[in-house]
């Protein structure tokens, strides 16, 4: 099943490869506004943004950049230490990451990314880098998001700070090139319910598919770390139910879905031919889109969404 092409959130998605070539690219003038080595730093951000700092912090910790968190805008630990706060923000006008920034402003080294130049992000940090190529119509991120990750990715790798058994960009971009195209399988397609996993620095991309999901489709969909799905979360699976794995599959994890009669998804667990996790999200986006339109749904303007989270004064 093809479903490129088929909503605007679609042929944003299918872009992706060429944008995370113009994310990789762009470094060397967005550079400024991201974390130094050694540095100690929180990624901040909200939604998806917040996935994505998640895994950010983990490539960039483990790596051996420097020691990193991530949070979630509105639950920031002022008063803890940091030499530098990282915003990612597609809309430029979140409310809690703007709140952050200005509170921070002049104690700590701020910067952000975002996909508009035009908004108060620009003066509410220090400094910003702009994927303005990666903005969106939908009100659903899909290349903004993976965007950020191929652009802090590249300037892990260029400083020799990639962990060891993540591939270079590249390799990640060609993957993608599959990752649009390939078809879903039909077993997937069907599925009422989807439990998400991840290893590592996947843990956020398997928050983020299940976001997708639940935005996109009003899926009923869950995300854990992998070794967490013995404890509780394997009891929900069963027939016409998927359990998606992003990265490294744990020993024996496999046998356990098919125990109880579920089905797996493993395609970015590392073995041969296998996708690199990044661009496995891809197909995890294209499936929130197949859900939504076999459901009646408009992937493009998900119900109760805005494009951006702007609170009235004294909401926060």
């Amino acid at each position: 099943m093809s479903d490129i092409g088929s909503s605007l959130t679609s042929a944003e998605i299918a872009s992706q490869p060429a944008v995370w070539r113009q994310a990789a690219a762009s470094l060397p003038r967005q550079a400024g506004a991201l974390p130094r080595r050694g540095e100690r730093v929180a990624v901040v951000g909200c939604g998806t943004s917040w996935f994505m700092a998640q895994s950010y912090a983990v490539l960039r910790e483990t790596g051996g950049h420097g020691v990193t968190d991530a949070f979630a805008a509105s639950e920031f630990p002022v008063g803890r230490h940091y030499d530098r706060v990282l915003a990612i923000t597609r809309s430029g006008t979140t409310t809690e990451v703007l709140d952050l920034l200005r509170r921070l402003k002049g104690s700590v080294a701020t910067g952000a990314v975002t996909a508009d130049p035009d908004t108060p992000v620009m003066q509410a940090a220090d400094a910003v880098a702009v994927l303005d190529f990666a903005d969106e119509e939908s009100v659903v991120q899909t290349r903004f998001a993976t965007a950020n990750l191929a652009l802090l990715r590249a300037h892990l790798e260029a400083e020799d700070a990639l962990p060891a058994g993540v591939p270079p960009l590249d390799t990640a971009v060609k993957d993608a090139e599959r990752a649009v195209h390939e078809p879903l399988d039909a077993a997937v397609l069907g599925a009422e319910q989807f439990t998400f996993l991840g290893t590592g620095w996947t843990c956020g991309l398997a928050l983020e598919a299940a976001l997708k999901m639940r935005e996109a489709a009003g899926a009923w969909t869950e995300a854990y770390p992998a070794m967490e799905y013995r404890h509780g979360p394997i009891s929900i699976t069963g027939p016409g139910r998927v359990t998606w794995a992003f990265g490294r599959l744990p020993e024996g994890l496999a046998g356990d879905v098919d125990r109880v009669g579920g089905t797996l998804v493993a395609d970015s667990a590392g073995t041969a031919g296998g996708l690199d996790p990044l661009a496995d999200l891809i197909r995890a986006q294209r499936l929130a889109v197949a859900c939504a339109q076999a459901r009646g749904y408009d992937p493009d303007r998900p119900r109760n969404l805005t494009r951006s989270v702007v609170l009235q004064d004294g909401h926060v």
